[in-house]
C-alpha cells in the first residue's frame, strides 16, 4: 500500500539545506499500522510529511497504492501534532475542511464521523469552547471525512494528560480496525507506538536512517495496554533506543 523505496530528504534550501532521511526503505501493508520512533529531530516528521506529499525526496521514489508520491492526495489523510482548527470556523466546518480544499462543496459530510467521535452535541460550537481532548477529536473527524486509505499522524497526543491520551489511543485502535486504514504514527511516546504498532521501526539520529525493525503482533486490544507482554515491548523499544 505504502512503497518508501531508497528514500533520502534533504530539509531547506540551498547552503541552509540538511539532510533529514538518508535512504530509507519501507513496505506498509494495506490496513497495517506502523509506528516510527527516534531522537529528537531525527527526520521522522520530515519522512511523515514527504509521504503526504509535503516533502519532494531528493533520491528515492514513495508511492501509495501503485501510484507516485507527488503531491497530496484526498485519500491520505494527515493528524499533525496541534489539532490545527481555525478558530473562525464551528466543529462542523473544521470536520468538513478537507473535503472543502478538495472542492467537494459538501453541506453535512462530516455529521456522521461527528456522531461517532461523540462531537455531534458540538458541531455549532467554535474550539475556544472546546477542551484539547475534543479539539484532537475534531481534528480526526477532518481527517476521516475524506474516507481515507491511509492516516498519517505527527504525534497526534502530544500535550495531553495521560488518562485524555490513553482514550485517544483506544480510539484510534478502534477506528483502525472499523475503517482498515493503512496508518503510519510519529511518536516520541514508547507506549504509545507500543500499543497502536504492529510493526515499530527504530530510527538513528539524524540523517535518519533504520536503526531496527521491531514486530508487535500482539497489539490490536484495548486491554493489550495492562499485559506483561506490552511492557515487555516497551522494554525491548526502549533498549533499541540507547543502543
Amino acid at each position: 500500500m505504502i512503497s518508501i523505496r531508497n528514500v533520502t530528504v534533504d530539509y531547506g534550501r540551498g547552503d541552509k539545506s540538511v539532510r533529514a532521511v538518508e535512504n530509507i526503505s519501507l513496505e506498509i501493508g494495506k490496513g497495517e499500522s506502523l509506528a516510527l520512533v527516534g531522537p529528537s529531530g531525527c527526520g521522522k516528521t520530515t519522512l511523515l510529511f514527504s509521504v503526504a506529499g509535503l516533502h519532494r525526496p531528493v533520491a528515492g521514489t514513495i508511492e501509495v497504492g501503485d501510484a507516485p508520491v507527488l503531491g497530496p492526495r484526498k485519500e491520505v489523510a494527515l493528524i499533525l501534532q496541534n489539532a490545527g482548527l481555525l478558530p473562525w470556523k464551528t466543529v462542523l466546518q473544521n470536520a468538513n475542511l478537507s473535503l472543502l480544499l478538495h472542492k467537494e462543496f459538501p453541506a453535512n459530510s462530516a455529521d456522521a464521523v461527528l456522531e461517532d467521535l461523540g462531537l455531534a452535541g458540538a458541531k455549532n460550537r467554535f474550539p475556544s469552547e472546546l477542551s484539547e481532548g475534543m479539539k484532537r477529536r475534531v481534528g480526526i473527524a477532518r481527517a476521516l471525512s475524506t474516507s481515507p486509505s491511509v492516516m498519517l499522524m505527527d504525534e497526534p497526543l502530544a500535550s495531553l494528560d495521560t488518562l485524555t491520551k490513553e482514550r485517544i489511543q483506544d480510539l484510534f485502535l478502534e477506528l483502525w480496525k472499523r475503517h482498515q486504514f493503512s496508518q503510519v504514527l510519529v511518536t516520541h511516546d514508547i507506549e504509545e507506538a507500543a500499543f497502536l504498532g504492529q510493526r515499530i521501526v527504530v530510527l538513528t539520529e539524524r540523517p535518519a536512517r533504520v536503526k531496527a525493525v521491531i514486530e508487535n503482533a500482539d497489539m490490536g486490544e484495548l486491554a493489550y495496554r495492562g499485559t506483561e507482554t506490552f511492557m515487555k515491548k516497551v522494554r525491548q523499544l526502549r533498549e533499541a533506543l540507547e543502543s
